[in-house]
């Protein structure tokens, strides 16, 4: 039962890597009313809001994983992976323990009304209770032995569960008995909610289904591959889901393919959302910042107090020499990214973390410059390398062997290979002093298509999302004062020149499927970095680093968030599209190469001669927290703070014999209430509270409590 009780003024540092694996945050939220919010996890933690998320108070229940939270009126409902069902309700944090005739894991729980509710698990256990969740009988008839990880109903006879291998089942007698659907996916599907006009499911791999009633299974081109964890809506034509390393994005204004994007500061998994009018949460998994929207997505925020810490690790395994980006993700496993350093290609099958070389060495090979896994088939390579002259290598035996495809000398800085990502069977290659070269059988031989353009010293070279007749190339040379950037709009036959800049060189560019009318360039050695929302006809600056560019890129999930590096150890972040930037340059070592950030929460850094991931750690500070010292109390007594004076902690002792609700309120010496400690219901017992006065400034604070008639009034002294 219930043994501590945190509130979230406790100093505390929150703290995910993109290698940890045990959890430290929720598995689920919920909110029927938008002021009662509760969110649950694993290790039996639980956090609960009484004001809509202005605070929080942080529950421990040992011996339990929550993997799913449901709220109803003043009624709270927990499912755990150890078969049981907790009951509580918004006044008290008590958790009861219903023991439900089964040993494992319950995935999703939910309620029609006060007294009807369902929940699902592993084995096809579905499982339905018409006393409030006091007593379950199973409800399972028609559904096969599969797990199950959603459950959802719109009102009593109306529901759906869905699982593994997209498995889905539907019922319309209130769960007496369920008919499978054949949703075309065999996708595991981790979420359902059955709305007003129909049903709606998201799962592994970009997943994303719906259904109107009476009408047939559709399915949404979400253009992503991450997981959608989370739904929250009220009709089909207004939903919100949330995956992936972080993204949320909604349907609203008749966008049915979801390209709304929610900017949200969460740069780890979201695996949870709920709305409850315009007010809505987010959890993940890695952390226990919950975020929080009132105006409907158009902003969320971290809790009050949050800071978030951005370091660089640098990865073992891969190094040498290299110019320009040579990360290359896998095209199925989602783990596994490639690399190459001077001579040697390396994988990573842990998103970064670590890296073995692969295949034979890049002949000739001393300072690649641009690097792909073709996406048709992972056993076609291609690199580009200084040589003398340079060579463009092709291997279709996952690098056993290597055949010379172009000799021919390109820039010493720049990146002269190009995939077209619209058909992984083009490519397009660049050399010095003009001419610009396609291949259209994944990289064997490449013809001259522009009547050898006059480029200078191409520095990079970008094929627009979802319309490969349009290909940029920026032109540059160390020294020059003058950098350009050209553009086709038939395929790389002619150019015009659509930019300048009063740089030597534009070292990279980036743009984004889901916003493929805004394009990105740096430029060096100058600080500036340039932004396109028209296709790429006119440029501006969007802003100016106090470093001069390099690599870039944008979240491959969710266009709101970009990052640019610098030639040296320097680089910055966006989370709003460019309105605004954090420096993220700590940790950081050599020069600047390529940046990819295939995830919100998985980013990548081609540095110097390692390879470099990047950490981010969320720190809630605050000051309160709360003990159970034992169950017995034989009156009602607030006992003065120890120490006192104090600085800037003190502990607060108090008692009730009576079970009920109790608050603890901090007063400065003008009587303006400015801190809750306490304030919810307790079971009869004597308590300690610590608090944390960091924050405010020396002098006399006085602290009160009330508890039914009694109520206490006590003096403190804080001296700093």
């Amino acid at each position: 039962m219930k043994k501590s009780l945190q509130f979230l003024l406790l100093i505390f540092l929150v703290t995910f890597s993109n290698k940890t694996l045990l959890a430290e945050g929720f598995n689920s939220v919920h909110t029927s009313d938008g002021n009662f919010v509760i969110a649950g996890g694993d290790q039996g933690l639980t956090f609960r809001s009484v004001n809509g998320g202005n605070t929080w108070a942080s529950y421990t229940e040992p011996s339990v994983n929550f993997q799913s939270v449901y709220t109803l009126g003043t009624k709270v409902w927990l499912s755990g992976d150890n078969g049981k069902i907790y009951l509580s309700s918004v006044a008290s944090s008590v958790l009861t323990p219903v023991i439900t005739g089964i040993s494992t894991s319950i995935n999703s729980v939910k309620f029609i009304d006060a007294n009807t509710g369902f929940f699902c698990g592993d084995n096809g256990v579905l499982y339905k209770s018409v006393d409030g969740g006091i007593s379950w009988t199973s409800s399972s008839n028609g559904i096969s032995n599969v797990k199950l990880n959603t459950v959802s109903f719109y009102d009593a006879l109306s529901g759906v569960a869905a699982g593994e291998n997209g498995k889905v089942f539907v019922t319309n007698n209130g769960g007496a008995s369920w008919t499978p659907e054949n949703i075309s996916s065999a996708r595991n599907i981790l979420s359902a909610e059955y709305l007003t006009d129909g049903i709606i499911l998201t799962g592994e791999w970009g997943t994303l289904i719906y259904k109107n009633n009476g009408g047939s299974w559709s399915s949404v081109d979400t253009k992503t591959n991450s997981d959608i964890r989370g739904i929250s809506g009220t009709t089909l034509s207004n939903v919100h889901i949330c995956g992936g390393g972080g993204f949320i994005r909604n349907n609203s204004s008749g966008n049915s393919a979801f390209l709304n994007f929610e900017k949200n500061p969460m740069l780890a998994d979201l695996v949870d959302i709920v709305y409850s009018g315009n007010t809505g949460f987010a959890v993940s998994s890695l952390n226990k910042a919950i975020i929080r929207t009132t105006d409907n997505g158009t902003t969320w925020t971290l809790p009050s107090g949050t800071s978030v810490s951005y370091v660089w690790e640098a990865k073992p395994g891969a190094s040498g020499s290299f110019l320009g980006n040579n990360l290359c993700l896998h095209p199925t496993d989602r783990n596994a990214v490639f690399i190459a350093f001077a001579d040697q290609v390396y994988r990573s099958g842990n998103k970064g973390d670590a890296w073995t070389s692969i295949g034979t060495s890049i002949p000739n090979g001393t300072t690649p410059h641009s690097f792909f896994v073709s996406p048709v088939d992972t056993n076609i390579w291609m690199v580009a390398t200084q040589s003398s002259p340079d060579k463009v290598y092709r291997t279709s035996n996952y690098g056993a062997t290597w055949t010379e495809v172009l000799s021919m000398n390109f820039s010493n800085y720049g990146q002269p290979l190009e995939m077209d990502q619209n058909d992984p069977h083009v490519f397009y290659f660049a050399p010095d002093n003009g001419g610009f070269y396609k291949s259209t059988d994944d990289g064997a031989t490449f013809n001259e298509i522009s009547g050898n353009y006059p480029f200078r010293s191409p520095c990079d070279i970008l094929v627009k999302w979802d319309n490969s007749d349009v290909i940029f190339l920026a032109d540059g040379i160390t020294g020059s004062g003058q950098a350009k950037l050209f553009k086709s709009v038939n395929k790389g036959v002619n150019w015009t020149l659509v930019h300048t800049a009063s740089a030597s060189e534009i070292p990279s560019m980036c743009s984004n499927r889901f916003a493929p009318e805004t394009i990105w360039c740096t430029e060096w050695s100058g600080s500036n970095i340039y932004r396109s929302t028209d296709g790429g006809d006119t440029w501006s600056t969007n802003h100016s680093n106090s470093f001069s560019g390099w690599g870039s890129d944008i979240c491959h999930e969710d266009p709101n968030m970009m990052i640019t590096g610098s030639w040296s150890n320097r680089a910055t972040l966006s989370l709003d599209k460019g309105l605004t930037w954090t420096d993220i340059s700590s940790g950081l070592g050599g020069h600047g190469g390529g940046i990819l950030i295939p995830e919100k929460g998985y980013i990548l850094a081609h540095q110097g001669s390692n390879v470099y991931k990047l950490n981010i750690s969320y720190s809630v500070l605050t000051g309160i927290s709360e003990n159970t010292v034992s169950a017995i109390a034989s009156e009602y007594k607030l006992s003065q703070n120890y120490p006192n004076p104090f600085n800037p902690s003190t502990k607060i002792s108090y008692s009730i014999p009576l079970s009920g609700n109790v608050s603890i309120t901090i007063f400065n010496e003008l009587g303006k209430e400015i801190r809750s400690l306490v304030n919810g219901y307790k079971n009869a017992g004597n308590y300690e509270v610590n608090f944390n006065a960091s924050d405010l400034s020396s002098g006399i604070y006085f602290y009160k409590i009330q508890s039914g008639t009694y109520a206490e009034t006590k003096t403190m002294l804080l001296i700093k």
